[in-house]
């Protein structure tokens, strides 16, 4: 049985993540670790984590089913967050349209014979793994950013660090 690691992810547009750069980098200088590559960023909607590969072809048609209207985010602080040692970049709560589309894909995943991960879901882009604790920080300005889309995504490791692929665009 073959597998791939995967998610389900808001994955940023090249116009997204020049606009993500321009608040993201001043605030990653600032944070002792190792920054995130730019082409990495995203917020995680529902990880699946090794699941067969014989089981995305129903992921993907029931992700296609899945409608929803633009979701708008605003990260608005930097957390530290011991357990994974990153430096992450939140909202100041779960609008209620995002967390209504991560009950969608975890129902979907349960639907074709994957658990999904049992945690409560908190939104962030991470900016610097290994990062060293720190003071949450509240940011000087907010970054609001706006998805149409979502992505089923796999992750991979490439000379020790996480890699992201998208599978499929635009569900």
């Amino acid at each position: 049985m073959a597998t791939k690691t995967l998610f389900f992810a808001l994955w940023p547009d090249d116009r997204q993540r020049d606009r993500m750069r321009d608040f993201i980098s001043p605030v990653v200088r600032q944070v002792e670790g190792r920054a995130t590559d730019r082409r990495e960023w995203h917020v995680t909607l529902a990880y699946l984590g090794d699941i067969d590969e014989a089981l995305i072809p129903g992921l993907v048609a029931g992700a296609g089913r899945i409608r929803f209207e633009p979701i708008r985010l605003r990260l608005d602080r930097m957390e530290y967050w011991p357990r994974p040692k990153i430096a992450a970049m939140v909202p100041p709560r779960v609008p209620p349209d995002l967390q209504t589309l991560v009950d969608d894909l975890n129902g979907l995943a349960m639907e074709v014979g994957v658990l999904p991960a049992e945690r409560v879901y908190r939104p962030h882009v991470t900016v610097a793994r290994n990062a060293r604790p720190f003071e949450t920080e509240r940011l000087a300005q907010s970054a609001v950013t706006e998805w149409s889309s979502f992505e089923l995504l796999e992750s991979t490791r490439e000379r020790g660090a996480p890699v992201y692929r998208p599978l499929l665009n635009d569900f």
